[in-house]
C-alpha cells in the first residue's frame, strides 16, 4: 500500500514522521512521498524523513493508493475531490471541508469510487476517553472545555472549526440522538473570526451538552465531564494529561474492587460531594481510576486508517461522522452570527 502526504506544515510533518515509522514496521506499507506548494518546506521535510519528494498532485495520484490531506481547511475539498475521482483512499484532517455541501459531494464520490475516507478527529483516539468508555452508562449531560493560547496560524477559521469541532465530534459520538435545539454565543477579539465561543446542544433523547472553546487563554485545557444513567455515573477526563476518573453508583456486589483501602478512599471522596450519601439508598460508590496507557493518538488513527483499507472495513471516523460534526459547527456559527446581528 503506497501512501502519500499532502501538506507538510506542523501537522503534516507529524503525519510524515509517523507514516515513515509505520512503513518501516509494516511490510505492506510504503511512504510514497510528500507534496506541498511550498517547495522549500517540502524539500526540507523530504530530506529530514528520507521520503520521496513529489512534484505535483498528478504525480502523487499516479504513485499512491491512498493519501493524507493535512493542508488548510479551505483546500480540503478541491484536493479530495480530485483524488477521490482518481480512486485514492483518503485520510482528511478535520474538519472534512468548509461546507456541508462540499462534504456531501465527497461522500458521493467515496461511494461511487468504492474507496474510504477517514476524518482526523483525533480525540476519538485519546487514551483517557478509551480507558473509561466501557465503564460509563448513557450520557445525559456533557460539559466540554477546550482552551488554548492565540496562534496566528489558524486565524483563517473560527474557533468553532479550529477547536470546538473536536468536542462536537466527541459529544455526537457519545450521545446517539438527533439534535433538538442549539443556543450559542461568541466573540471576535484578535482576529476577524470567532476567538471564543460557547454552545448548548439539546438532544431529542433529553441529553444536553455544554461546549466551550477559546484561543484567548493563558493556559491550555482540554477537559470533558459527563453524567450518565444505567448505571448512574460521573466521569471526569483530562484529555491533555490523560487522567481519568469515574464514579458509579452500583450494588455492593458490583463493585469493581473489593479492596478495603479502595473502599475507604471511595467513601472519603463521596464525603466531598456533601450529603449525597443519604440519597444512595443502599447503593455503593464505585471509584475507578483506570491506568491510561501512553499512546500516540495520531499514530493510532493512522494505523486504523491503513487497517480499514487493508481489511475492507469501515473507518474509525467516517466521512458521515465528519459531515455531522461540520453541520453542527455550522449551526453554532449561524446562531452566534444571528445573536450578534440582533445586538448591533
Amino acid at each position: 500500500m503506497k501512501i502519500g502526504v499532502i501538506g507538510v506544515g506542523k501537522l503534516g510533518e507529524f503525519h510524515t514522521k509517523l507514516l515513515s515509522e509505520i512503513a518501516k514496521e509494516w511490510p505492506d506499507v510504503h511512504c510514497a512521498g510528500l507534496y506541498d506548494l511550498d517547495t522549500a518546506r517540502a524539500k526540507e521535510m523530504a530530506t529530514r524523513y528520507n521520503v520521496p519528494l513529489l512534484n505535483s498532485l498528478e504525480q502523487l495520484s499516479e504513485e499512491c493508493d491512498a493519501a493524507i490531506i493535512a493542508t488548510t481547511t479551505s483546500s480540503h475539498f478541491a484536493i479530495a475531490k480530485r483524488l477521490l475521482g482518481e480512486g485514492l483512499h483518503l485520510f482528511i484532517e478535520k474538519p472534512i471541508t468548509t461546507t456541508v455541501e462540499e462534504a456531501d459531494e465527497l461522500i458521493r464520490l467515496e461511494a461511487e469510487q468504492k474507496v474510504r475516507i477517514q476524518v482526523g478527529h483525533i480525540e476519538r483516539f485519546n487514551p483517557a476517553l478509551r480507558a473509561v468508555e466501557a465503564k460509563i452508562g448513557r450520557p445525559v449531560y456533557i460539559q466540554a472545555e477546550r482552551l488554548t493560547g492565540f496562534s496566528k496560524r489558524v486565524t483563517d477559521v473560527s474557533v468553532v472549526l479550529d477547536l470546538m469541532i473536536h468536542d462536537i465530534d466527541l459529544v455526537l459520538s457519545l450521545i446517539q440522538s438527533d439534535i433538538k435545539h442549539i443556543a450559542a454565543s461568541g466573540v471576535k477579539v484578535f482576529s476577524n473570526e470567532l476567538d471564543m465561543a460557547t454552545a448548548r446542544i439539546d438532544f431529542v433523547n433529553g441529553a444536553t451538552a455544554n461546549v466551550t472553546a477559546s484561543r484567548l487563554s493563558r493556559s491550555r485545557m482540554r477537559k470533558l465531564r459527563f453524567f450518565c444513567n444505567n448505571p448512574k455515573s460521573y466521569a471526569s477526563l483530562d484529555l491533555t494529561t490523560g487522567k481519568s476518573e469515574v464514579f458509579r453508583l452500583v450494588r455492593q456486589e458490583e463493585l469493581s474492587s473489593k479492596n478495603p483501602l479502595k473502599s475507604f478512599a471511595a467513601r472519603k471522596i463521596l464525603e466531598q460531594f456533601g450529603e449525597i450519601h443519604e440519597t444512595m439508598e443502599g447503593m455503593a460508590l464505585d471509584y475507578i481510576h483506570p491506568e491510561v496507557p501512553k499512546v500516540n493518538a495520531l499514530r493510532d488513527e493512522l494505523e486504523h486508517f491503513i487497517t480499514s483499507i487493508r481489511d475492507n472495513t469501515s473507518t474509525a471516523v467516517t466521512s458521515s461522522d465528519g459531515r455531522r460534526a461540520l453541520m453542527v459547527a455550522g449551526k453554532i456559527a449561524e446562531e452566534i452570527a444571528a445573536n450578534t446581528a440582533s445586538q448591533e
